[in-house]
């Protein structure tokens, strides 16, 4: 193989979870040509954090390669809705919404990527013009039996769930977007397969070559088990201050740090395996954390903002007098929330729930090195934090 088509090819499976069909990849490569990389997002959640940058990073190696960005906008299909393999029907949009989320993304993705080589499209320019006709003509090319081999759609059919019949519509359309866009690749995440491969079908059925498909994983959130997500308050939003994104990132796990550098940093390989041999011939791991979070404060931010962010996080924690190594402890919360009191007693900091009011009374404990003083607070599944009683017992919490 040429060793420049190696390369690229290693690059573009950096981090990957499967790309579909290599040899054809290679050939596409081969000729020379840019290739069309097609990349869908229904605007439905504006504010973007470091797990959507996961696939935005991918098109930036892609980009420096020199291969066209198709930054797709669903605006058409972010009016229908899709399960997305959760067990329930997405709820549509209406058109203002799309439109202004489809804006934030737009002034959002551009902190990754090159607007001078994305194309930004939405779908609405072609599906708008198919009528009744040609939207039945589309959905005549696959049958029921195929759309239930879904796993989403094939769980909800078993449990008795409904499913409406335009959520069949969805994988269709953005099958479509690939004929529409001659895409020669379509990245998308691991819960898209089945929409990605019905791209491939539908350019096969309208005689394109056929696109190949990159999936990447799903980002973990700080806790290192849940998917990143808003709603499980585990994530870092790429809008955040630059005292959070770093604080953020700092407290991850040594475990964690390396799954991270993987899929957001732009180090290389070869870098991050010199850092991990370095980490295991003794070097602190925290100093690699503190070059991933610069890098990140830096992308989002700038490199001056990083740097005020390191100096404030010092500030903040290690003149604090906040050991090195801080034992962790996951903490398995009952419901969506854990009392702080029982997560004292059950990292240890506490004997009883009764010391650990006592403390909160007496001005002894620190939630993130701030004092707590309200005895009732409670911690959301999904966090991790710092917390300190008394001067010399420290523990880092990892909320499930």
């Amino acid at each position: 193989m040429n060793t420049s088509i190696k390369s690229q090819l290693e690059i573009i499976k950096r981090g990957s979870q499967e790309l579909l069909v290599e040899t054809e990849l290679e050939a596409k490569l081969v000729s020379g040509h840019p290739l069309r990389v097609k990349a869908g997002f229904d605007p439905t959640a504006p504010d973007l954090h470091l797990g959507h940058t996961v696939l935005l990073n991918k098109l930036r190696q892609l980009q420096v390669m020199g291969h066209r960005i198709l930054f797709l906008i669903g605006d058409f299909t972010g009016m229908i809705g899709d399960p997305s393999g959760k067990n329930s029907t997405r709820p549509p949009l209406t058109r203002e919404q799309v439109a202004e989320n489809a804006q934030s993304y737009t002034t959002q993705v551009f902190k990754i990527l090159n607007p001078d080589q994305t194309e930004v499209v939405f779908n609405s320019t072609w599906m708008s013009k198919m009528d009744a006709a040609d939207l039945i003509k589309l959905a005549a090319t696959h049958t029921v039996a195929r759309m239930l081999e879904r796993d989403d759609f094939d769980k909800r059919y078993r449990n008795n769930q409904a499913i409406a019949i335009h959520e069949f519509l969805y994988p269709l359309i953005q099958g479509y977007d690939s004929v529409a866009l001659k895409a020669d690749l379509e990245l998308g995440g691991t819960d898209q397969k089945f929409n990605l491969l019905m791209g491939r079908e539908l350019q096969k059925h309208f005689g394109q070559p056929q696109q190949c498909i990159l999936t990447m994983p799903l980002l973990e959130g700080l806790d290192g088990v849940n998917k990143m997500s808003k709603s499980l308050n585990n994530y870092v939003g790429i809008t955040e201050s630059p005292a959070e994104i770093f604080g953020k990132l700092m407290s991850v796990s040594d475990q964690l740090m390396w799954r991270y550098l993987e899929l957001l940093s732009f180090e290389s390989l070869q870098t991050i395996q010199k850092w991990r041999e370095e980490v295991a011939a003794g070097r602190n791991p925290r100093d690699i954390k503190v070059i991933l979070a610069q890098e990140m404060v830096t992308r989002f931010h700038n490199r001056a903002s990083a740097e005020d962010a390191l100096a404030d996080f010092e500030a903040r924690f290690k003149h604090g007098a906040l050991p090195e190594e801080i034992p962790e402890k996951i903490i398995q919360a009952p419901g969506s929330e854990i009392p702080l009191v029982q997560v004292l007693k059950q990292t240890g900091l506490t004997a009883s729930t009764s010391e650990a009011l006592r403390m909160i009374e007496q001005g002894a404990v620190k939630l993130n090195n701030e004092k707590i003083t309200d005895k009732s607070i409670q911690i959301m599944r999904g966090a991790s934090v710092v917390i300190q009683v008394g001067k010399r017992k420290f523990a880092k919490a990892i909320i499930h």
